[in-house]
């Protein structure tokens, strides 16, 4: 059984509800008592039918943990080309609130090589303790090497709080991380904060399409791990002054990758990154063929924008997934997001509905997408986007 769980003779009565309630059929009447079997799950239906208390459930932490050896918040300096992620300055900026109810150092884990003067960066931003890694095999980014080496280090210095970020970086090897010191994860946090009571990370994310925003706790084991959406929540600014920060050279064995990188090749793209975009226009399944993403595109330019598009255009393969706005693509908060020829399914909204100004062009009246647009212009996106592109233009 993968937890202890057991009868208490004393206080069961043989009424028979467990049985009723097992969908495994993993519970007996023996002598009128309840039996368990090898068919048990430890789901748990069992314990809350029992109307005697008469079935419990005893969890225990993984062995060896002990959660009062661990304290201070760590961030993982995700970092490509010679630079650090934007987000990574969002995560010092949650850190930095945390650090206000928390009263511990913020420290960061910085991997790769030459990454010296990114050190220096973190430390004039607010990170207390800079723990380095500069090592030419460790490369741009290998998901196997960091993540091995991320895993040693949060063993061996035990921070009680270690973020990432919500990027195709952080979704992949914090994962790797958690399952390797046994640890739980929350991923795609929009909010963290410190309980009052217990001292605890509260981190709240978005559950079941977006309808409601769940809060978790991790209470018995460490450290407290969490992914943060990009873009939303505030970007950490310099510190006025100089700011007393530690750098850590620290050395660990490097392991041979059983994937090699040979190559990185950029996506050729004439508009800017969706992620750093001040304007978006995005297109969705409206635009009936990937050929009229021309008309996004260039609207997109007029402006000087990103160009985005809706889960369902991405999976009819109109656009890479590069460009996807939503739940499961990219959450964006730029100045101005258009939206042209998407319904505004609640997904598609989880990643947007924070932008500034929202502009929704659709010929249906009734779309989901104007209950959050600011301006909506009901009409055929055909008609609309070319002439708003002659408009700004001209």
């Amino acid at each position: 059984m993968a937890e202890p769980i057991r009868i208490i003779v004393d206080k069961c009565v043989g009424c028979g509800l467990c049985i009723k309630v097992c969908a495994y059929d993993a519970v007996s009447l023996v002598d009128k008592m309840a039996v368990l079997n090898e068919r048990c799950t430890v789901c748990g239906a069992c314990v809350s039918a029992c109307k005697y208390d008469a079935i419990v459930i005893e969890r225990r932490p993984f062995k060896g943990q002990d959660v009062e050896s661990y304290s201070g918040i760590c961030i993982f300096a995700e970092n490509r080309h010679g630079a650090l992620s934007s987000v990574v300055y969002e995560i010092i900026g949650a850190a930095r609130e945390l650090k206000v109810s928390l009263d511990k150092k913020i420290s960061a884990i910085l991997l790769g090589e030459k990454v010296r003067e990114m050190a220096d960066e973190l430390i004039s931003y607010g990170v207390d303790e800079v723990w380095m890694m500069e090592d030419s095999a460790i490369g741009d980014f290998n998901e196997e090497i960091q993540a091995d080496l991320v895993a040693k280090i949060l063993l061996d210095k035990k921070p009680e709080i270690f973020l990432g970020g919500g990027t195709i970086i952080g979704r992949s090897l914090l994962p790797r991380v958690a399952a390797r010191i046994l640890t739980g994860l929350t991923a795609d946090c929009t909010e963290l904060s410190i309980d009052g009571d217990n001292k605890l990370l509260k981190q709240t994310r978005p559950a079941f399409g977006g309808n409601i925003m769940a809060t978790i706790l991790c209470d018995s084991h460490r450290p407290q791990m969490a992914t943060v959406r990009h873009k939303v929540m505030k970007a950490a600014e310099p510190l006025e002054g100089p700011h007393e920060g530690q750098i850590l050279e620290l050395s660990y064995p490097v392991l041979k990758p059983r994937v090699e990188v040979l190559e990185f090749v950029p996506e050729e793209m004439d508009t800017v990154n969706l992620a750093d975009a001040d304007f978006i226009v995005s297109g969705g399944r409206g635009l009936k063929d990937p050929k009229n993403f021309s008309l996004i595109e260039g609207l997109a330019k007029a402006i000087g924008g990103a160009v985005g598009a809706s889960r369902a255009a991405v999976d009819a393969g109109w656009i890479p997934y590069s460009h996807q706005v939503g739940q499961t693509g990219k959450t964006v908060n730029p100045t101005i997001y258009v939206a042209c020829g998407i319904s505004g399914a609640i997904q598609h909204l989880a990643g947007m509905k924070s932008s500034d100004i929202i502009v929704a062009i659709n010929n249906d009246p009734s779309a989901p997408i104007f209950n959050v647009a600011h301006y909506g212009i009901v009409g055929s996106l055909f008609d609309v986007v070319p002439e708003m592109a002659k408009q700004i233009k001209g």
